[in-house]
C-alpha cells in the first residue's frame, strides 16, 4: 500500500510538473481592444460635442470652425482663465508613450472639469461631462493594457464660473470650450493610432 501510495504521489507530481501553464491573454491584443474602445469613444464624444454646440449656443457667428476663431475670442479665453490644453505629439525617443498617455489623462480631466462648472449655468452639457468621465477610464483602461506608467501633470485647481458674469460670458465659455475639445478629440484620435501602429510594429520583432 505504501509503495502504491508513492507511485500515485509522484504521477501526480509529474503531471503537476507537465500540465502546461495558461497563458495570460495576449498584451498586444488587449491593448489593440483598449485602443479601440477609446476610439469609438471618441468619435462619439466628436459627434455629440456638434450637437451640444448647436443646442446651447445661441449667439450669431459662434461656431466650430476653426477660421471663426478670432484674436478677441483668443483673448476672451484668456481672460475667462480657460487654460490651453495639454499638447498632443508624434511618438518619439523625447516624447514617450507614457507621456503621451499623461498628457491624454490630464486633457481629459481639464475637460470634464470645465463642462461640469459650464453645467451650473448652462443645462444640456451633463451626458458629455459624462462621457469624459467615462474617457478618461477608457485612457486608464488603456495604459494599464500597455503597462504604461503615468505621471501626474500639475493642474491648479479652477473654478470656471468665478469668471462667469453674465449670459454672454457663459455663451463665450461653452462655446471656446467645445471647440477646444473638438480639436483635442482630433489630436486625441491621430496620436492613439500612433500608437498603436507604434505597439503593433513592437510586438512583430
Amino acid at each position: 500500500i505504501l509503495i502504491v501510495a508513492l507511485l500515485h504521489c509522484c504521477l501526480l507530481a509529474a503531471l503537476v510538473q507537465s500540465a502546461p501553464v495558461s497563458s495570460p491573454s495576449n498584451p498586444s491584443q488587449t491593448f489593440k481592444e483598449a485602443v479601440e474602445r477609446v476610439m469609438r469613444l471618441v468619435e462619439k464624444i466628436r459627434k455629440d460635442v456638434r450637437s451640444v454646440h448647436g443646442s446651447i449656443i445661441n449667439i450669431d457667428g459662434f461656431t466650430l470652425d476653426p477660421s471663426s476663431q478670432t484674436g478677441e475670442l483668443e483673448m476672451k479665453r484668456i481672460n475667462l482663465g480657460i487654460p490651453d490644453p495639454p499638447v498632443l505629439k508624434e511618438l518619439s525617443e523625447q516624447f514617450t508613450a507614457d507621456m503621451c498617455v499623461s498628457r491624454m489623462l490630464a486633457a481629459g480631466r481639464l475637460y470634464q472639469g470645465l463642462l461640469v462648472d459650464l453645467s451650473r449655468r448652462l443645462g444640456g452639457l451633463e451626458a458629455l461631462s459624462a462621457e469624459l468621465r467615462d474617457l478618461v477610464t477608457h485612457i486608464n483602461q488603456m495604459k494599464d493594457a500597455a503597462q504604461l506608467s503615468s505621471d501626474s501633470l500639475d493642474q491648479s485647481s479652477l473654478d470656471l464660473t468665478l469668471n462667469l458674469h453674465g449670459n454672454y460670458d457663459v455663451q463665450v465659455a461653452a462655446h471656446l470650450t467645445l471647440c477646444q475639445l473638438l480639436e483635442f478629440c482630433h489630436d486625441l484620435i491621430r496620436s492613439l493610432r500612433n500608437m498603436a501602429e507604434t505597439q503593433m510594429a513592437r510586438g512583430t520583432r
